[in-house]
């Protein structure tokens, strides 16, 4: 998926429309529209404005990776994300360190493993409250 398609994508399951979008960057809605059809490339620091808007990463839109961050995590859910990846120790496989290719794409994989087991846990939390309320009623 390009970038114009990934930032279409989100900017959509967000909610937001063209003019809404190009507005907050302070351009017209035709430039923001040649971002979304890939006829030209934010530069630097309107793709960071685009990242922050939309609640990802740079690295997502740019498709360097493949997880965006979910529309249901909160605030602590993310720090407690990025602090996960700021961990910077050295990732070791039968003793012997990783390549930085090797550690990329093993911090990819815990990416989306982080983000299901945070839903799941939600989903238990969520279940476990409606069984109390149940149980407190039939009292």
């Amino acid at each position: 998926m390009h970038i114009g398609a990934r930032i279409k994508e989100l900017r959509m399951k967000r909610g937001y429309t063209q003019d809404q979008m190009a507005e907050q960057l302070g351009m017209n809605r035709a430039n923001f529209s040649n971002y979304e059809r890939d006829v030209a490339t934010p530069p630097g620091e309107t793709l960071t404005k685009i990242a922050d808007m939309l609640d990802t990463s740079t690295d997502y839109l740019l498709g360097r990776k493949d997880h965006a961050i979910p529309e249901w995590a909160t605030g602590k859910d993310k720090r407690d994300f990025k602090r996960m990846l700021e961990e910077d120790g050295e990732i070791m496989f039968d003793g012997v360190p990783m390549s930085e290719r090797d550690r990329e794409r093993v911090l990819d994989v815990l990416t989306g493993l982080f983000w299901d087991a945070k839903q799941m846990n939600k989903r238990k939390k969520k279940s476990d409250s409606m069984d109390d309320f149940k149980s407190n009623q039939n009292r």
